[in-house]
């Protein structure tokens, strides 16, 4: 990580994150760990105060430079509170001196929420199983020395992994052609306060697992698949002439070696021709994984992590002045969100160390977005899929979760109060 004084530049997908923060989408996402006991609050407080020692570079705040935002050191200390308002709201607001992350408790439910400047969603595990184990480590009388078992250095953490393995291309014109495809709109009744609509769906993840070999595929494809029949079913004819697209986050510490906190991700984009749907699912499983294979080719994923570089290392726009990219910025994002149907998460399965892991029940996660977003991680054999969406109702992942059900897999729904329609 590169440092003057106690300031610290911004990764580089975190610096388009401040400038499209914007209404529903407060680039806030939502992590949850659900126990099999009740939350003691001051053990949970004791657990927050030791973990982020080991992850300083998450007690920063945001400023706004000339050119660019930066994080700055700071010593305020974050507060375990009793959830009493609505999930994922913003953490940054312009001109205040606040920390980027809120940790609060709900009966047996840990939330860790965090604004995207600081990681991405594999990099906010990292600090969350450490929170989670050390809170029962304390609350049980365990081991001290237990941790999780992708624990890295300080160093190791607080690395920027983009500065690290950029090579130069023309990572710019990859932007540019991010915005190049109108893609299919899913569309609703907004919350008249642009609040965010939860819905999380539980299923068995060997019985998904199961399903995914019966259609010989992996369990990534099978859910994109899945999705997009899910969208099709509620589109009329003259909207299925536009292409369903699924943002896909590619979490690149896969593919270069690092053990980073911060944001380390790409995106690739799966789209499918709704018109050539025939009513079978292989036919959407077929095409996804061949978008799949394509796209992760060790060439692409070079290719995607580049162009988050290319802001950086792009000499033109880093003499632009703050407010005008703040401008550009947008638009660029306006763009590739007309390219974008809605944007599905893998986060994997979630592993934690055998001493801890009889106390947990089950992880989930959610991200804001200006539309949705369904983010997905698996616990022994309790696959959530999680979505965040500011419209009131959720016609598509009721679908989805339809879907699944007539394939024989069961699901648990839940979703927060404010919104009732879950037929």
């Amino acid at each position: 990580m590169e440092r003057k004084a106690n300031w610290y530049k911004l990764d580089n997908a975190a610096k388009i994150v401040p400038s499209t923060a914007k209404g529903a989408n407060t680039r806030v996402f939502r992590i949850t760990c659900e126990l099999k006991e009740v939350i003691d609050p001051d053990l949970l407080q004791l657990a927050l105060d030791e973990t982020i020692e080991e992850f300083p570079f998450f007690n920063c705040v945001l400023h706004r430079g000339i050119f660019w935002y930066y994080l700055e050191d700071s010593d305020l200390k974050a507060k375990v509170e009793l959830e009493n308002t609505p999930a994922c709201l913003p953490l940054y607001i312009k001109g205040h001196k606040s920390l980027l992350y809120r940790v609060n408790y709900f009966n047996n439910r840990i939330n860790l929420e965090m604004f995207h400047v600081l990681a991405d969603g594999t990099g906010a595990f990292m600090f969350f199983k450490n929170l989670v184990t050390r809170y029962l480590v304390l609350k049980h009388d365990l081991d001290v020395d237990i941790k999780p078992s992708d624990d890295f250095s300080i160093e190791e953490k607080n690395v920027d992994a983009f500065r690290d393995f950029y090579s130069k291309q023309k990572g710019l014109k990859q932007l540019n052609e991010m915005k190049s495809k109108k893609a299919y709109q899913v569309a609703g009744e907004i919350d008249d306060n642009l609040l965010p609509h939860l819905i999380e769906g539980t299923v068995s993840s060997s019985k998904f697992l199961n399903l995914a070999h019966d259609y010989n595929t992996t369990v990534g494809v099978l859910c994109v698949a899945l999705y997009i029949k899910a969208v099709i079913q509620g589109m009329n004819r003259l909207q299925a002439k536009r292409p369903v697209v699924v943002s896909v986050p590619v979490n690149l510490r896969q593919f270069f070696k690092s053990g980073t906190a911060r944001n380390f991700f790409g995106v690739i984009n799966i789209d499918y021709n709704a018109a050539d749907y025939d009513g079978k699912l292989e036919s959407i499983i077929s095409k996804v994984d061949k978008d799949f294979k394509e796209k992760l080719s060790p060439e692409n994923i070079e290719k995607t992590m580049n162009s988050y570089a290319a802001l950086e290392h792009n000499l033109a726009i880093g003499m632009v002045p703050l407010p005008i990219k703040d401008l550009v910025i947008g638009y660029f994002d306006r763009s590739a969100k007309d390219g974008v149907t809605s944007s599905m998460s893998n986060l994997g399965q979630i592993k934690m160390p055998e001493e801890v892991s009889e106390y947990i029940d089950r992880f989930s996660a959610f991200m804001t977005a200006s539309s949705q977003q369904i983010c997905v991680c698996s616990y022994k054999d309790k696959m959530v899929f999680g979505e965040v969406s500011p419209y009131k109702t959720h016609k598509v992942m009721l679908n989805f979760f339809r879907c699944l059900t007539e394939l024989g897999i069961e699901v648990e729904l839940g979703t927060n109060d404010y919104d009732k329609e879950l037929d």
